[in-house]
Formats: C-alpha cells, structure tokens, sequence
C-alpha cells in the first residue's frame, strides 16, 4: 500500500513541476512570441507587455511562491510514510484552475482556486503534525 501512495505522490510531484513548466516559461512564451529576438537576445532592452502576457507572468510568480511549500510538504510525507495524496491531488487541481483563471482575468474564480491552494497545502501540513 505505501509503495502505491509513493507512486501517487511521485506523479503528482512531476506533474505539478510539469505545471511550473507551462506555467512559468511555455504560456509567456507562446503568448509572447511576437518579441521572440528579444527572447532569444541579451534582453537589454525591455518590451512592452500585454495584459495577457502580465497576468501570465504573475500566474507563473504566484505558483513560484507555493510550489517549494508544496514540494516540501510531499517529500516530507514520502519520507514518513504519511499519506497526503488527496490534499496534495487538490492542491494541483487548484494551481491549474488558479493558473486558467489568472490569464483568464477571472478574478473571484481565480481567488477561490487560491484559497483552496492554501488550504491543501495547510491539510498537508497537519496530516505530518
């Protein structure tokens, strides 16, 4: 039973880093590919950005400051053979909805995925209490 919740949390750990990918470089990427010298230059210079583009690059900063707590928090219960699948499943689950929202511009939708994020995160950390 605990080597299948290892695997659980091993995939769920590769995809959220699968979701620091598209989130963090591959969407600013693709909805900025119109500057793409600038991407592949020295960047000495700065572009302007469109709000599509801004609230993709804050989406990728956003999940930057959750995913260490998250990644943290799921090694530790792999150590401990502790099981926090469920809440570590839905802390993924809000981090895309939140990521979906966020370009989106759906602010309320996005702000409840956030709090539910933190919430995984906190029923992650009391099931290792």
């Amino acid at each position: 039973f605990l080597t299948f919740l290892g695997a659980i949390m091993e995939t769920l750990i590769i995809m959220s880093l699968v979701l620091a990918i598209l989130q963090i470089w591959l969407i600013p990427m693709t909805i900025n590919i119109k500057n793409l010298d600038w991407m592949i230059g020295n960047r000495e210079a700065s572009i302007e950005e469109t709000p599509l583009l801004a609230r993709a690059n804050k989406a990728g900063s956003n999940l930057q400051e959750s995913l260490p707590a998250f990644l943290a928090l799921a090694l530790l219960s792999m150590i401990l053979n502790i099981d926090v699948t469920n809440a570590a499943c839905w802390w993924l689950i809000f981090r895309v909805a939140h990521g979906v929202c966020y370009v989106g511009g759906i602010k309320y939708l996005r702000t409840l995925a956030y709090f539910g994020s933190i919430g995984s995160l906190i029923a992650m950390a009391c099931a290792l209490i």
